[in-house]
């Protein structure tokens, strides 16, 4: 039960300090329709909420897992710092594609079901963001366009 408060109360300070960040961000009069205060405090807001869940309602007894858990942890937070520098030189569906299909890999291990999940992401995703949100995602990497 300590171990859920402590983390608790951990992700409540980082929450805190992420929303502060995001109201002190400046904002020119070209934004995107989303903002770029709006969806930070949107994760702030949210990761606050789970985290006063977690210091109220903790588990009685958590089991740690072992280490190849750690690994796995390790190897998925590899890849999603390679995709988020991978994201500007190469575009958006790319990146998202490959990193979609690795994490749907590592979770169950079918090479069809991964490729199928990585691609129905990426698509799915740049279509939401570009025409559902007006976000400027750049598809492709420029290269191919010249």
């Amino acid at each position: 039960m300590a171990s859920d408060r402590i983390f608790g109360l951990v992700v409540i300070a980082v929450a805190l300090a992420f929303i502060a960040s995001a109201l002190a961000m400046q904002t020119s009069f070209l934004t995107d329709p989303v903002g770029s205060k709006t969806f930070p405090l949107i994760i702030g807001g949210v990761a606050l909420l789970a985290s006063f869940v977690v210091v109220l309602k903790p588990d009685a007894d958590p089991v740690w897992p072992g280490v190849e858990t750690f690994l796995r942890l390790g190897f998925a937070l590899s890849v999603l710092i390679g995709y988020a520098y991978a994201l500007k030189p190469m575009g958006f569906l790319i990146p998202t594609a490959i990193a979609a299909g690795v994490l749907s890999y590592q979770i169950t291990p079918r090479r069809g079901p991964a490729l199928l999940t990585g691609l129905g992401l990426s698509g799915g995703l740049y279509v939401l963001f570009k025409f559902g949100l007006g976000l400027g995602l750049v598809g492709l990497p420029k290269a191919i366009f010249g």
